[in-house]
């Protein structure tokens, strides 16, 4: 749909939207075939070669998409001190004159120049940007960026300069304070051969975070792999989530590209070992040795280092003394720093003409007390106690105090029968009657005893040895209990 001129007062009424104050009330009237809302002004896709002129000053979004303007002239914004967003995507924009961000609002944060045919970024096309958070530039043409291009953008968060044709980026020139709050720097999809790879390890960690340098024509070489194996291993976005579009071209011949994230046995002989790295703040216990490095734009270029300590002491290769050491490649030893030794070094290295510095916030932190009180070891003494006690519990189970003598146990009730029925002679010993009455007769040795009396037959009756009777001399096992058990006027036979 293309846009069309509309009456702002007939479109809030139809569309019940509460607008305010009309832009032409407030200041120049709304240009033709524009939409003007609120603060919005919306002018995409009509065959515009320049930004109007006479613009709204309240307008806080204005949107330029899809037209036809070729370059920025000096003050084309001028008066809009509302603007925070600004939309020139899809143009013909290849210049943006000096200016032309001038005597507009200090408050633009948003800027999009995407798909136009902007060649080079230079000094002079941000200056009055201060507070620009995002700025928009992929899909140009752009071949270079002057060291100074970024210098300006002081609040810029997020830079987005993939799709066009750079082979190299001034990345020293945003390892300085003023760009503390970039968080994302996107440089995929360019022509970049090689790696500036001590800048980019100088950057902070937040922005090498967010770096996304896949897609380029990189040259394979183990310096180049180990940066972006480091980077895996952090777990960073811009290499987990693109690892089929990091491409490096073997000796930089095209068409001799290696997805080197995935198929790293060209890498095998490779000694991937990082590269120094130092933090901005160190703690350290007094006593304990510390080694501070030197990681400054310059590194690896022949730089000469130099320290600066918080008592103002000036320190080159080798040291001062025994408790400071200084190496070639600006490392700084200190063998037993003290808490006197807190305090903010300063390292600064010098190529050339060129000059760099690094600061480190070092903290030696005291002894803890109880190190000198504390006799024991606390693993020690643990272990300690696990093997007393072990030997207590083996000393309880297989070594007895005392082995006293066994509980002697009552005799059964029927053997003592039967011993005093033995004393008594042969006829006793057929049986025992557990009622007051005798029995009425016996006769020989199939006798039988009357159903009316409570009678236990003890053992069956054995053949007559040498004319007297005899009972079996062994009793089994449980008949004792059986035979004090039974009490019943029926009689149990007893095989």
């Amino acid at each position: 749909i293309q846009p069309h001129f509309v009456n702002k007062t007939l479109l809030c009424m139809n569309m019940n939207l509460h607008c305010g104050t009309p832009l032409a009330v407030r200041g120049a009237a709304c240009p033709p075939r524009c939409l003007c809302m609120a603060d919005i002004l919306s002018c995409p896709a009509l065959d515009l070669d320049r930004v109007p002129a006479a613009l709204p000053a309240s307008a806080a979004t204005l949107d330029l998409n899809h037209n036809r303007i070729q370059q920025l002239e000096p003050g084309a914004f001028q008066g809009l001190l509302q603007l925070e967003v600004l939309r020139l995507a899809h143009n013909q924009l290849s210049a943006i004159r000096p200016g032309a961000f001038r005597n507009s609002s200090g408050r633009l944060r948003h800027l999009d120049l995407s798909s136009n045919q902007l060649l080079v970024l230079k000094q002079s096309d941000f200056q009055e940007l201060a507070a620009l958070e995002e700025l928009l530039l992929f899909n140009n043409r752009i071949k270079h960026v002057e060291s100074s291009a970024l210098s300006g953008l002081t609040g810029l968060r997020k830079a987005y300069l993939s799709h066009n044709r750079l082979t190299d980026f001034p990345f020293f020139s945003i390892q300085t304070d003023g760009h503390r709050q970039l968080t994302l720097l996107d440089l995929s999809s360019n022509r970049l051969p090689k790696l500036p790879l001590a800048d980019i390890s100088g950057l902070p960690p937040a922005l090498q975070e967010g770096l996304y340098l896949h897609n380029n024509s990189l040259v394979c070489d183990c310096a180049m792999f180990s940066l972006f194996r480091r980077w895996e291993q952090k777990g960073f976005a811009s290499v987990r989530f693109f690892r089929q579009e990091h491409v490096c071209l073997v000796a930089g011949v095209q068409r001799s590209g290696i997805l080197f994230l995935l198929h790293r046995r060209y890498f095998e002989r490779c000694n991937v070992t990082a590269p120094p790295q130092q933090e901005a703040s160190v703690s350290v216990r007094a006593g304990a040795p510390l080694l501070l490095h030197c990681v400054t734009s310059l590194s690896g270029r022949g730089a000469a280092f130099f320290w600066l300590t918080p008592q103002l002491e000036y320190v080159a290769p080798p040291g001062n003394n025994g408790s400071i050491r200084m190496f070639a490649n600006g490392s700084l030893a200190m063998t037993a720093p003290q808490e006197r030794d807190s305090g903010i070094y300063v390292c600064v290295a010098q190529a050339r003409r060129l000059n760099d510095s690094r600061e480190v916030n070092v903290t030696v932190l005291p002894r803890p007390a109880t190190d000198a009180a504390e006799p024991f070891n606390t693993g020690f003494t643990t272990l300690l106690g696990c093997v007393v006690s072990l030997l207590l519990v083996l000393v309880y189970l297989y070594l007895t105090p005392c082995r006293c003598p066994p509980w002697p146990r009552p005799r059964p009730l029927a053997a003592t029968a039967q011993s005093q029925g033995k004393e008594g002679g042969a006829g006793s010993a057929q049986s025992s009657i557990l009622t007051p009455t005798p029995p009425a007769s016996t006769e020989g040795p199939g006798r039988k005893v009357s159903s009316n009396k409570h009678v236990v037959f003890l053992e069956p009756i054995r053949e007559q040895q040498n004319g007297r009777l005899g009972a079996e001399p062994q009793q089994r096992a449980g008949e004792t209990d059986s035979y004090m058990s039974v009490f019943s006027d029926t009689p149990i036979m007893l095989p």
